[in-house]
C-alpha cells in the first residue's frame, strides 16, 4: 500500500515540459513521448491495483486463518519456552492476517484458539505439537502417545535442575565407567518402571509449580515415584564423560530423571547436556516439524492437510467451512489446561 501511495503521489506531481523538436524527427518523438506517458500511467494503475488487492487479501487471509482446524507440528529451537514459542507463532499469524484491525472492530467476534500439547524445556529443542481451532481439543490425545528423544548426558556432575542450566550440586568420579557398564544397566530403566519426577518441574503444590517454588527458595518435597513406561532405550555413543541415549517413552516421563538415575546406578552422577525430541505421536522432526520461516497461514494449512492422514480416524477433523469475512473479527482467547502429568505433558491453549 505504501508503494501504491508513493506511486500515486508521484504521478500527481508530474509536470509536462514542452521541448522543441525538429520537424524531421517530429513523428518519432511524438510516438516516443506517447509511449512513455502510457507506460507511466500503466505503472501507476498497476500500483493502485496492487494496493487494492492487498487491502482485500487481509480479510481473506483472516478468514482462512479462522477456518484452520487440526493438529500440526513446529520445530522448537533451544532458548524460548514452549509457551513463548506458541505466542511467537500466534503473533506471526495475526500479523500476516492483519489482525486485529480497527476496520473489523464492529463486526462479529470470532475467537482464534491455538495451543500446544507436550511442553519442551527451554533448553530442549525438537517437535512441538500444536493444535489450532478445533484441533486444540485433540491435544490431550497427544499427551498419552509415545515420544522419542535423543539425550546427551554428562557423567560426574549433578545439578539442582538435573540439566546443564542448573547449579552444580555434586561431583563424582566417572573415569572407571565403561560403555559396557552403561549398556548393562539400561534394561533396568526399560518397560513399566517407577520414576521420581524432578523438583524443577511443572508439577504443582497448592496450585503453584514446583519449579516456581524452587526458584523462590522455598522448601519443596519430592513427589512420590509414579509409574511410567519406556518402550525402548539404547546407548548411541559414549565418549567420557558424555553419553548419548535414544529413548522412546510414554506420557509423564522425564528424561532428566532418567539421566540422573543412570548416573546414580553407575555410582556416579549425571545431568542432561542436550535434549532433542525427535518424535511425538506420529509427528517427526525431519518430516513434519515446520521451521519458523514456514509459520505462514498457507504453509500451516498445507501441513494440516498432510498431517490429518497421520491421525487415527476417530481423531481426524472434518474440514471446517470458511466463515464469512465480513461478519467476523479476530480476537485471542487465553485458556490454560494443565494436566497433572509431567512438564512434558502440559496443554497450553491460547
Amino acid at each position: 500500500m505504501a508503494a501504491a501511495e508513493a506511486a500515486v503521489g508521484s504521478s500527481s506531481s508530474l509536470k509536462t515540459d514542452t521541448v522543441p523538436v525538429p520537424e524531421s524527427a517530429g513523428t518519432a518523438a511524438a510516438t516516443a513521448a506517447t509511449s512513455s506517458a502510457t507506460a507511466a500511467a500503466a505503472a501507476v494503475a498497476a500500483a493502485v491495483r496492487t494496493g487494492s488487492e492487498a487491502r482485500v487479501s487481509k480479510p481473506a487471509l483472516a478468514t482462512k486463518l479462522l477456518s484452520l482446524s487440526g493438529v500440526f507440528a513446529v520445530h522448537k529451537p533451544k532458548g524460548p519456552t514452549s509457551a513463548e514459542l506458541l505466542n511467537r507463532l500466534k503473533e506471526k499469524l495475526l500479523a500476516e492476517a492483519g489482525m486485529p484491525s480497527p476496520e473489523w472492530t464492529k463486526r462479529k467476534k470470532q475467537t482464534l484458539k491455538i495451543g500446544h500439547g507436550g511442553t519442551l524445556d527451554s533448553a530442549a529443542r525438537g517437535v512441538l505439537v500444536v493444535g489450532i481451532g478445533k484441533g486444540t481439543k485433540m491435544l490431550t490425545n497427544m499427551l498419552s502417545g509415545s515420544k522419542r528423544y535423543i539425550a546427551i548426558g554428562e557423567l560426574g556432575k549433578a545439578t539442582d535442575t538435573l540439566d546443564s542450566t542448573g547449579k552444580v550440586t555434586e561431583e563424582k568420579p566417572y573415569d572407571k565407567i565403561t560403555q559396557e557398564d552403561i549398556e548393562g544397566i539400561l534394561q533396568k530403566f526399560t518397560g513399566n518402571i517407577m520414576q521420581v519426577p524432578p523438583l524443577y518441574s511443572a508439577l504443582k503444590k497448592d496450585g503453584q509449580r514446583l519449579s516456581t517454588l524452587m526458584k523462590r527458595g522455598e522448601a519443596v518435597e519430592a513427589k512420590p515415584a509414579r509409574p511410567v513406561t519406556v518402550y525402548s532405550l539404547s546407548l548411541q555413543n559414549f565418549q567420557p564423560p558424555f553419553f548419548t541415549l535414544d529413548v522412546e517413552c510414554g506420557g509423564g516421563f522425564y528424561i532428566r530423571s532418567l539421566v540422573s538415575d543412570i548416573g546414580k546406578e553407575l555410582s556416579s552422577c549425571a545431568n542432561v547436556l542436550e535434549l532433542t525430541r525427535t518424535k511425538q505421536g506420529p509427528f517427526t522432526l525431519e518430516e513434519h516439524a515446520l521451521p519458523e520461516d514456514k509459520w505462514t497461514i498457507d504453509d500451516i494449512a498445507q501441513s494440516l492437510e498432510h498431517c490429518s492422514s497421520l491421525l487415527p480416524g476417530e481423531l481426524a477433523l472434518k474440514k471446517s467451512k470458511p466463515e464469512e469475512s465480513n461478519e467476523q473479527m479476530l480476537s485471542c482467547e487465553y485458556i490454560s489446561l494443565n494436566e497433572t502429568k509431567g512438564e512434558d505433558d502440559v496443554i497450553k491453549t491460547f
